[in-house]
């Protein structure tokens, strides 16, 4: 059992399956510089050798519910309930974190009570954790509401960190099921980017990241060919969810957002060496709103090109790919 009271930080781990990453999630969690906090890791029937490595780990943080398979959202939720900490940090179970994490974020959302959720760059490892040498170098200030409806510099659900009671000022609750929700269990995808703008459209809270990359965030190739008409069919919903009452803002910004999520697809489909799919996303895009032209020429231009250029031959693509992707890091971070 936890022995902890009143953490500071409650960390939760979602599984499902996921021996061959638990460990090193787990041991980059309690090897954190800032050790006030409890580590819940929820089972969302796992049918493998995760609880196995779990129960390895000897230490009075740990706390682990079982409960059935109702995917990322509702281990999410699962664990938010169950959390004593004024902090929320979420880390998805293949991802892990650098040992300053919870100490810079703490300190992070405690120099300012306007702040809700603070976040940081992630740093790419592919399935065997060696890095990719890539990331995600997000916008990090003066972060509006279209900021996070367009780009999400959030980035990924392992990036930040919550104040608990912003979570818990944008519950609702599931009249079926008698419960809390924080994450909407209806979706399998765009869950975060969902949550995130809830936060952004129904709140006053600040979000804001920091500077240093602490997130280590795992790349599966195995996804990369996933139903992208159905990651956008989510995203649509997860959109959608929101617009009542904000019509305005919709009306602004729907399109301009579509775009980029069309766009994000497109790599998606070029990453999966896609062309014709990537062609048509792309150009959708641009039909969509060809603001993103105009806001990200060097970003939206690259993706074009790459469009036509993944009919190539695979070890030349490779090698343009790899090329384009390290210098679009570092026009992000310049940036």
């Amino acid at each position: 059992m936890n022995s902890l009271i009143h953490p500071t930080v409650s960390v939760i781990i979602p599984m499902y399956n996921v021996g061959k990453y638990i460990e090193l999630s787990i041991n980059s969690v309690l090897q954190q510089t800032y050790q006030d906090f409890e580590l819940i890791c929820v089972d969302d029937g796992c049918s493998d050798d995760t609880l196995a490595k779990v129960a390895q780990f000897d230490d009075a943080r740990i706390k682990v519910i079982s409960q059935l398979n109702r995917g990322l959202s509702g281990a999410r939720n699962t664990g938010i309930r169950a959390a004593q900490g004024d902090y929320i940090a979420l880390l998805d179970a293949d991802d892990y974190w650098a040992p300053e994490k919870l100490e810079k974020h703490v300190a992070h959302l405690e120099a300012n009570d306007q702040l809700g959720i603070s976040y940081c760059p992630s740093l790419f490892i592919d399935e065997d954790d060696a890095p990719l040498g890539i990331g995600q170098f997000p916008k990090l200030k003066n972060i509006t509401t279209k900021h996070i409806f367009c780009r999400n510099p959030i980035g990924n659900g392992s990036a930040p960190v919550i104040r608990k009671t912003i979570l818990d000022s944008i519950a609702f609750q599931d009249g079926m099921r008698n419960w809390v929700q924080y994450f909407d269990e209806e979706l399998r995808q765009s869950e975060d980017i969902e949550l995130w703008l809830r936060i952004a459209l129904d709140t006053n809270c600040m979000i804001e990241g920091i500077e240093q990359p602490l997130t280590y965030y795992r790349v599966n190739a195995s996804g990369l060919s996933s139903n992208l008409h159905k990651q956008f069919t989510s995203w649509q919903y997860a959109v959608d969810q929101n617009r009542i009452g904000h019509d305005a803002f919709f009306s602004q910004y729907a399109s301009l957002a579509k775009a980029y999520q069309l766009r994000y697809l497109c790599r998606r489909a070029i990453q999966s060496r896609n062309s014709t799919q990537a062609s048509k996303l792309m150009h959708e895009a641009l039909k969509t709103n060809w603001r993103i032209l105009k806001e990200e020429p060097k970003r939206t231009l690259a993706t074009l090109a790459c469009t036509y250029l993944c009919a190539l031959p695979n070890s030349l693509y490779s090698a343009i790919e790899n090329a384009a992707m390290r210098g679009a890091a570092f026009l992000q971070k310049s940036n």
